[in-house]
């Protein structure tokens, strides 16, 4: 999934005589709202064109999906309250739940659904490849919809629901070109406002389909530097955030003053290089790279231990985890591939981002590791909007990023990594993954799709499309008077089910 700018915001403190830490302060506008700090600031509203995690953040609770994951990660009914599928598995029949509406009021009907999906399609949006195997789709009537398909694919649910890029949107919305902007969608909140550099403000949607939330809505507060967050977490002026800085989580674990979530994730972070630009498209330069890295020691300097090492894409624990250790740092490996493939590399441009600061960390350690070999790494620091042009522009040696919100061994592996992957910056391309990918998109047997996946995420590694480093926790905090949330592995930010007490103190 899915990362995305912030404009770094200066934090307003609201000062106030008598009022304790940890306790609910009264902040005006904001009276009755949820405020959530969050890292970042979105990029843009539209669900269905952002790939970016801060703003899937506020648009997990604006738009719907037809089919949603549940704690679990199974998915379940939304906007669609049941489906058939055919014997031969082609066509899908799904029946919508009847009197949803868009927040404006307007009517939720299956010529929305028809829209969203075509959208997708014919304008070649970030997930696209989800709909890779539509034949057909139509509106058999106001509340049913109908989708063919071109081939069996196992995981139609998880790309229908997997996260809210594939919301349904409002034509209306989209065509008066409001949508990235004030996006109107069907879900528990309602967009209010934005103030640039400093907010998103949410109502609750007294309509919503699923009862409307308990509380009167949500502003999201941008502050970058979690440490900031953290401290107006305890100082009763923001009720949520997942912006902690992992450094205090043991000793967050004993502050009464608020409630500490940390949750396994089927988030991962790794290094690319740009196959596109010699040397790094040769595998031996790039198994060089990998056998310098120390992954340990990144992995404590960005994450103190909260987070799992790994060297594929898929944490242990998950049904599709896949064992794979044979990148350990040995220099002397390292020097013999060099030499073996002929080239000596004196530097190395590596991409990270200021909204991402374990991105830059992690780039100090790996200067360390590769200036035994003679590489001089060059770190450059942007912001997350410039780096994502650089990334797409492939003005790049070797980047470091992050992918959230998996579910589907597809999710992890399809778009980074297949030729013709819509995520595949890196420009790798090798026919046995490409098949092999393929095929685990249509395979219906459980073991011979995990077989498939197994094979691929060998070939992944062993070629070293992305040199995997760890997968992080889910950490975030919030108030004790929050209830009614739950932190996900999935990282999806849900807060239709959440209650603030009303003893909060006021200014």
């Amino acid at each position: 999934m899915r990362l995305v700018a912030a404009i770094i915001a200066a934090v307003v403190v609201v000062a106030s005589a008598g009022c304790s830490t940890g306790q609910r302060v009264d902040l005006g506008q904001d009276a009755g709202n949820l405020v959530a700090a969050i890292a970042g600031e979105p990029d843009q509203l539209d669900p269905q064109k952002t790939s970016a995690y801060f703003s899937f953040e506020v648009l997990e609770n604006v738009f719907d999906t037809l089919v949603e994951p549940d704690a679990d990660l199974i998915m379940r009914p939304a906007l669609a309250q049941s489906w058939e599928i055919s014997p031969d598995q082609l066509v899908w029949t799904f029946r919508l739940r009847p009197d949803v509406t868009f927040h404006d009021g307007s009517p939720f009907t299956a010529d929305d659904v028809v829209y969203s999906y075509r959208r997708i399609i014919d304008e070649e949006l970030t997930n696209v490849d989800k709909l890779s195997a539509l034949a057909d789709i139509s509106a058999v009537d106001d509340h049913t919809v109908r989708i063919s398909l071109a081939r069996p694919t196992p995981n139609l649910l998880t790309n229908l629901g997997g996260f809210k890029g594939m919301a349904i949107v409002q034509r209306r919305n989209v065509e008066e070109g409001r949508i990235a902007t004030h996006p109107v969608g069907t879900g528990p909140f309602a967009f209010v406002s934005h103030q640039r550099g400093d907010s998103i403000t949410l109502r609750a949607n007294s309509r919503y389909w699923d009862g409307a939330p308990n509380i009167a809505g949500v502003t999201y507060r941008f502050i970058s530097e979690p440490s900031t967050a953290l401290s107006a977490l305890q100082a009763g002026e923001v009720d949520w955030t997942d912006a902690v800085p992992p450094q205090r989580v043991n000793q967050l674990r004993n502050d009464d003053s608020l409630h500490l979530a940390q949750t396994p994730s089927n988030d991962y972070w790794y290094l690319a290089l740009n196959l596109a630009r010699p040397p790094w498209n040769d595998v031996r330069v790039r198994r060089a790279v990998a056998y310098a890295i120390d992954r340990l020691s990144i992995l404590q300097a960005t994450s103190y231990g909260t987070a799992q090492a790994n060297q594929l894409a898929i944490p242990e624990g998950n049904p599709w985890f896949v064992p794979y250790d044979r990148y350990r740092r040995d220099l002397d490996k390292a020097r013999a591939l060099l030499q073996e493939a002929g080239v000596t590399p004196s530097s190395m441009d590596l991409l990270v981002t200021t909204e991402y600061p374990q991105t830059v960390t992690a780039a100090q350690v790996i200067a360390d590791n590769l200036a035994p070999l003679g590489i001089t790494v060059n770190i450059r620091t942007v912001d997350f909007a410039t780096w994502l042009d650089e990334q797409n522009s492939g003005r790049f040696d070797m980047l470091m990023m992050g992918w959230l919100g998996n579910i589907d061994p597809d999710d992890f592996y399809y778009a980074q990594h297949h030729t013709d992957g819509t995520s595949n910056a890196q420009k790798f391309s090798d026919p046995r993954v490409d098949r092999l990918l393929d095929a685990g998109r249509t395979e219906t047997d459980v073991a011979a799709r995990k077989a498939d996946y197994a094979q691929a995420a060998t070939l992944i590694a062993d070629e070293v499309s992305y040199l995997y480093l760890y997968n992080p926790a889910v950490i975030q905090a919030w108030t004790p008077g929050l209830s009614g949330y739950q932190a996900r592995r999935d990282k999806a930010i849900r807060f239709r089910d959440a209650a603030l007490d009303s003893g909060g103190a006021n200014p």
